[in-house]
């Protein structure tokens, strides 16, 4: 069985009637347990409610995304402990540093890049009070600064937290250095089975076999041959099947091997 350490079942492109469907599919597809990130103060509510509906299938994290850091309160970090006292999160996040996007109306560039940077400090270490690690976006228009600049957060607070950088797009070299400097971990999206994304199957293909898990972070993604449509946790299987193939192995050992991962990394064999 495998686990979809990342996906968003409190979007609107989610139909919240159809939880037991989505649920369904994602076991048929061999998915059996799945982690659900809130990543706006909005969908936290409904992000804890499909954990509850569904104990030991589906699970969550929460933080704040870095496009809405001009949003966060001071008082953030209490509200987040707050929402998940009734319950146990796997992670915090979805946070992290995103250079792509325009940033908000008011704001000039350096500033709105400091705020995150500052909101991505405040979950560092509510991570740390909380003994959990922490989920990272990182994003450019060009370059790697967003990568570079996560990466030296994530430094000042490592062996305290270890960070996963989700939907990794970067190559082996990028990798290797959150391996080594953060005892960091890797999690791949459907990007990996793109035809125009040979960087990122390269990456698959290599990555130690204790630093990487898998995501659809649906709804967004999805993988090959189903690029284009709307994306859920059952779909997993295909991104599964092709870095099992790139890796020569078998699909049920690779499953093994980066279900064990997950459930060390987000502490889901205690809950």
């Amino acid at each position: 069985m495998i686990i979809d350490t990342h996906c968003h079942l409190a979007s609107r492109q989610f139909d919240q009637s159809r939880r037991e469907i989505y649920v369904r599919h994602a076991a048929e597809a061999g998915i059996d347990r799945m982690i659900t990130l809130g990543a706006c103060m909005d969908d936290w509510k409904e992000n804890l409610s499909w954990a509850r509906q569904f104990p030991g299938t589906v699970f969550c994290a929460l933080g704040i995304h870095p496009d809405d850091a001009h949003g966060a309160p001071e008082n953030w970090a209490e509200k987040l402990t707050a929402a998940a006292e009734t319950v146990p999160l796997a992670a915090i996040g979805e946070t992290g540093l995103d250079y792509f996007h325009p940033v908000p109306e008011g704001w000039e560039t350096a500033d709105f890049h400091r705020r995150q940077q500052e909101l991505l400090e405040e979950h560092f270490e509510l991570a740390a009070r909380l003994g959990l690690n922490i989920v990272l976006h990182t994003r450019d228009r060009k370059g790697s600064r967003s990568f570079e600049d996560a990466l030296a957060i994530a430094g000042n607070h490592a062996g305290r937290v270890r960070p996963v950088f989700h939907c990794f797009i970067g190559d082996t070299a990028q990798a290797a250095r959150i391996f080594d400097r953060l005892d960091g971990m890797v999690s791949f999206t459907g990007v990996a089975t793109f035809k125009n994304a040979p960087v990122v199957a390269e990456t698959a293909r290599w990555c130690p076999e204790d630093r990487i898990m898998l995501e659809t972070d649906s709804p967004y993604l999805s993988p090959e041959p189903l690029r284009g449509r709307m994306n859920e946790p059952a779909h997993l299987i295909h991104t599964a099947r092709f870095i099992a193939a790139a890796r020569g192995m078998e699909l049920e050992e690779f499953a093994r091997l980066t279900t064990r991962n997950a459930g060390t990394f987000y502490n889901l064999r205690q809950q």
